[in-house]
């Protein structure tokens, strides 16, 4: 468990055992949490490089900001794409009228690199709300597409390489072939307990599949299973902080930018989050 802003993240990838899956670099699970009354959860304004950012909540609300004028409720069911490139700043906060109430907050975030030619393209967000995510539901499985294409179906969301998230929900019992969607793909466990294969996985596990096989699971109870995946990236990244480049110089040069607030900054936004300590 790591801590952001004031919550604790399951922190999927990067891992010891594996850095990336497809073209994701970080998995990160916040949550189910349930906060108290004007307890501070905010993710102040912080800047990001050669990367994309994809939020996706079950419960509660965020509000995002940026620095090139997105504000943007983010809400259960709504894919938010967040596109770094040469450079872009975004905080992450609490609706104002749900500061002094109690509140749930439950929700994944991840990380897609960018191929080399796109990692100085000009900085984008674009929400994408919950009516508009293509779903089929039977009495064995929900499939949500959220990102790419899968089981006859695409998302509208418009990654910037070939990129695979598919929200799967299972009752106790229910089953489904994975096919190989694409040539790196992993599973992982939001909450309840299902079969791989002939091996039970528990919740909060990440488990990457044979490439090129067609896989099954089995739901023992209740389960959501998120299903990631794409094309690997081109090469090595270099990752410090909130910043990925194929090239450690350009990680320096934002660092720079960031601590001498030479960056854009985020209209109705004095906060901002120092460097960390850690050397890069």
């Amino acid at each position: 468990m790591r801590e952001v802003g004031q919550s604790q993240v399951r922190r999927l990838l990067p891992a010891a055992k594996r850095q990336a899956v497809g073209p994701f670099l970080f998995f990160d699970h916040f949550g189910p949490e349930e906060l108290e009354p004007f307890r501070d959860n905010d993710v102040r304004p912080h800047p990001h490089i050669g990367l994309s950012t994809v939020t996706y909540l079950f419960e509660g609300r965020i509000v995002h900001r940026d620095s090139i004028g997105s504000v943007q409720s983010i809400e259960p069911g709504a894919v938010n794409w967040m596109t770094a490139g040469r450079g872009i700043a975004h905080s992450e906060r609490t609706p104002p009228e749900l500061r002094s109430v109690r509140r749930r907050t439950h929700g994944l975030q991840l990380w897609a690199g960018m191929p080399k030619p796109l990692e100085e393209t000009e900085p984008s967000f674009t929400h994408t709300g919950k009516p508009a995510i293509p779903e089929d539901e039977s009495e064995h499985a929900s499939v949500r597409v959220l990102v790419g294409r899968a089981w006859g179906m695409e998302s509208p969301v418009r990654p910037v390489s070939e990129t695979l998230y598919v929200d799967i929900s299972l009752p106790a019992g229910g089953r489904l072939d994975i096919p190989p969607l694409a040539s790196e793909r992993a599973l992982y466990a939001v909450d309840g307990a299902y079969r791989l294969q002939d091996k039970s996985m528990e919740p909060y596990v990440m488990a990457v599949l044979p490439a090129g096989d067609t896989v099954r699971v089995e739901a023992e109870t209740p389960a959501r299973v998120m299903l990631i995946g794409g094309e690997p990236l081109d090469g090595p990244r270099f990752i410090w902080w909130n910043f990925v480049s194929s090239r450690r110089e350009r990680i320096t040069a934002a660092a720079s930018e960031w601590s001498a607030h030479q960056t854009p900054r985020i209209e109705g936004e004095t906060e901002w989050i120092p460097l960390p300590s850690v050397p890069l």
